[in-house]
């Protein structure tokens, strides 16, 4: 075996670095077919809610008293909800993670997305979650009018304990945005 000179080894170290690199940052796109995931869960939701608005619209209007329509609409806007927390995760995500969309001068491109990052993200997620746990903590404290009663489905601890989540979900938005401020001095205008 022939003796390698020092910078023969130092040369094929550094090219190891390098290849080492390439493949981590190549590794970004492991994460792609997980998005393509979420799209064909969006268009389950748009289903989903074609399937609850046709239910609503074909139902005997004396089927339903007010606190069911209600409830529809606000099943409804809890599909709505949770597919623009989707579309937040796959084109945010996307475009933070993995590679830049390149669209620029779309006429159709989200305005947050030319200052999507991270930090960004995390809280706009947040602020969906909420507002997702907000319709369904609504939906709860409609049905609460029939605790006690048979057949009913909710119970006080549920309540309560639906009630406690959301406040923990409300106090874990605060110290996002409280940890992005102090990250980046100021607080998120997104």
């Amino acid at each position: 075996m022939a003796n390698r000179s020092p910078n023969q080894s130092a040369a094929d170290h550094q090219l190891s670095k390098v290849n080492l690199g390439y493949l981590v940052f190549m590794s970004r796109w492991l994460q792609a077919p997980l998005y393509f995931g979420l799209i064909v869960a969006q268009a389950y939701y748009v289903w989903r809610f074609m399937l609850e608005l046709l239910h609503l619209v074909t139902s005997d209007s004396n089927e339903f008293s007010d606190s069911d329509v209600l409830l529809a609409v606000l099943a409804l806007v809890d599909v709505v909800m949770i597919a623009n927390l989707l579309i937040m995760v796959i084109i945010g995500g996307y475009e933070t993670f993995v590679a830049r969309l390149r669209i620029d001068n779309h006429p159709d491109q989200p305005e947050w997305l030319s200052h999507v990052n991270a930090n960004v993200l995390k809280v706009k997620l947040a602020m969906a979650i909420i507002g997702i746990s907000s319709i369904h903590l609504l939906k709860t404290f409609i049905a609460a009018g029939n605790l006690g009663s048979p057949g009913a489905t909710l119970t006080e601890p549920g309540v309560m304990w639906q009630t406690i989540i959301h406040t923990i979900f409300i106090l874990s938005a605060m110290g996002i945005a409280y940890v992005d401020k102090l990250s980046t001095g100021t607080l998120s205008k997104h």
